[in-house]
Parts: C-alpha cells; structure tokens; sequence
C-alpha cells in the first residue's frame, strides 16, 4: 500500500489531502519470476477474497515484463514468453474484474534489473504506448541513468 499526498491551496487555508493507494506489486515475493497467468490470477483473488471491496484497486506489475530490447520501431514489446497476450488484453482483463493495472519503467537507459530497456530518451513514446494499453498507474524508478541529473535530461 502506498500513499498519494499533494497540497490544496484555498485563500487563507492550506490543505494537505492524504489518500491512500491500495495495491498489489509483484516485486517483492516475485521479483523477474513474472507472468501473464500470475498477474490475472492475482486480480481473481483480489476480487474474490474481497480486497477489491476492501478498497483494493491496483495490480501493478513491477520490472522485467518486456522485451530484453525495443521493437524496430523503439517501442518497448511485453516479453512474448511471459506475456503472451501483451500488455493491451492483460489490462482489459484487469480492467474487467473492475481493477486498475500498474506497470513499471525508469528514468535511465535500463531498469534496476538491467533485463529490460526504460525510458531515457524515450519518454514521450513510453507514455503513449502505456496509455495506449490502458494503464493506469506507473512505477518509476531512477536506476542505470549514466549519473545524469534529471534537469540535465
């Protein structure tokens, strides 16, 4: 579970709004040991063990989903071993047990676990191909990103 909090500025008041993101992240217990079966299974059992009334909305798939390299056209491909049926019918699965879906990049030229390429130079097209797919929610880590600081980005 994660927590979203941003400021409102009314005049004379300052509201802090806190909410609370409930998710589920395949990182921790999976790590690379991902696939298309574990992620839809996942968003089953957040439905029918109720943590999705629970307030339970997000099954976020953390690093190593792609393709070890772009497609031709720069474009990152879901590992066609793992993820079959790709990123676009996995979200509409998600989607149909009435849940989000998560997906993982990072702000260097690889992800933290080197398996996979992110977004470095890539941003734009990344963001419109995760929006393409339908997410609805994005990790974002800062690994292998040559010591760049992001203004120099």
């Amino acid at each position: 579970m994660g927590s979203v909090s941003f400021f409102a500025f009314l005049p004379g008041f300052i509201l802090l709004y806190t909410f609370f993101l409930f998710s589920w992240n395949s990182w921790n217990h999976f790590s690379c040991q991902i696939n298309e079966t574990l992620i839809k299974e996942t968003a089953d059992v957040m439905v029918s063990t109720g943590l999705a009334k629970l307030g339970y909305q997000y099954v976020n798939i953390d690093d190593c989903w792609a393709e070890h390299d772009r497609d031709s056209q720069g474009y990152l491909v879901a590992n066609g071993r793992t993820f079959p049926s790709g990123i676009k019918a996995l979200a509409d699965y998600v989607h149909s047990k009435g849940l989000k879906l998560g997906i993982y990049s990072d702000a260097g030229y690889r992800t933290c676990s080197s398996k996979m390429p992110s977004s470095l130079g890539y941003e734009k097209k990344n963001a419109e191909t995760f929006a393409a797919w339908g997410i609805d929610y994005l990790k974002y880590d800062n690994c292998n990103n040559g010591d760049l600081k992001p203004i120099e980005r």
